[in-house]
């Protein structure tokens, strides 16, 4: 009940100094706190349930590629990702942190508040941006499970903490060049 009433009145006061920041017309200071309070109240509003959904989600997408490669397996109620080689068995729990929440709010949060799109672009632009988020996840987890099938357990921290993390955010990078640099580029160009 506490953590409910800290939402409502977190929510309130972000609404509050979004309506001050607006009237007052500082376009940066309101991208920044519009952005950063609406990803505080997605992750605290994500907990337990979206959390849940993000991680059976990638772990069902991780799974197909275990399926189709033979490499891996997946349990993905339990968001488990199992590697067998060498009579030896990996288990890798997809978790709050390896879901892609925590991204996909980022994205979300920064689309919302960005002000060069129109409301109907930033919808298409979050739900593409949460498929490519997902799509650089489940690239990555494979790539992990992959090195793990292939050079044992011992690669696991070289996999997952180095060259996993490598490529998604290579692939988040392209996301937010696209989104955000070439697109308020683009829309400058038309303008003038």
């Amino acid at each position: 009940m506490l953590v409910k009433t800290i939402i409502i009145f977190s929510i309130i006061i972000w609404v509050y100094g979004l309506s001050v920041l607006k009237r007052a017309k500082t376009s940066a200071f309101y991208f920044l706190f519009g952005s950063m309070g609406l990803f505080i109240i997605l992750i605290l509003l994500s907990k337990p349930y979206g959390v849940w959904v993000f991680s059976t989600v990638m772990t069902w997408g991780v799974g197909l590629i275990g399926k189709i490669t033979g490499l891996f397996s997946a349990m993905y109620t339990s968001h488990i990702i199992q590697v067998v080689t060498n009579h030896q068995t990996s288990i890798l729990l997809v978790d709050y942190e390896c879901s892609g929440i925590i991204e996909t709010t980022a994205f979300w949060s920064m689309i919302a508040f960005f002000p060069v799109y129109s409301n109907q672009k930033r919808i298409i632009l979050g739900l593409i941006g949460m498929l490519w988020i997902f799509l650089a996840n489940v690239v990555r987890l494979s790539i992990v499970a992959i090195i793990i099938y292939y050079f044992g357990n011992g690669f696991f921290y070289v996999a997952h903490a180095i060259i996993g993390r490598l490529i998604f955010y290579i692939l988040a990078i392209i996301l937010y060049y696209v989104v955000f640099t070439k697109g308020q580029l683009i829309n400058k160009i038309s303008v003038i």
